[in-house]
């Protein structure tokens, strides 16, 4: 049996979706399924997520300090089962790559887990204090939640 391989995706890959990466790892056995992520921007390749990401995932027991941010790429729909967004507009800059009807269904806003299409972001917490990544990572819990209860 092979395994399931999921990557989350976000904007600069240091905030939301290393969190998410983090998350579902955290809730998934990884024999079975394989969690990464990827920035849809080139900024932060190479770089370690963002130090207010580390700190509420050390907070609720998760280490994401070995994540490097990476930038997606085409060959990424044949290398996943299930595209994670964070936003409409990462869901966007993906399927802007997207060559066929398969690689267009394997994006989903992770988000429609919980709020069943109602297309909710997940807000960028960048350029907000603590609270803010506090907020994200109850939300995306709650949506890594519903995924590894379906895998």
């Amino acid at each position: 049996m092979s395994k399931t391989k999921i990557l989350m995706v976000c904007l600069g890959n240091i905030c939301r979706s290393p969190l998410a990466e983090g998350i579902l790892k955290s809730k998934t056995d990884p024999s079975k399924v394989l969690v990464e992520s990827a920035g849809t921007g080139h900024w932060h390749v190479g770089k370690t997520p963002d130090v207010r990401s580390i700190d509420i995932a050390s907070k609720n027991d998760i280490d994401i300090t070995d994540q490097r941010g990476r930038q997606f790429t085409v060959q990424d729909f044949d290398r996943y089962d299930w595209i994670y967004v964070m936003d409409n507009s990462n869901k966007d800059d993906v399927l802007a790559l997207a060559q066929t009807e398969e690689h267009r269904n394997k994006v989903k806003l992770i988000l429609n887990e919980i709020f069943h299409g109602e297309n909710v972001d997940v807000p960028d917490p960048y350029y907000g204090g603590p609270t803010g990544f506090t907020h994200v990572f109850d939300m995306l819990d709650k949506a890594c939640e519903k995924i590894a209860a379906k895998l």
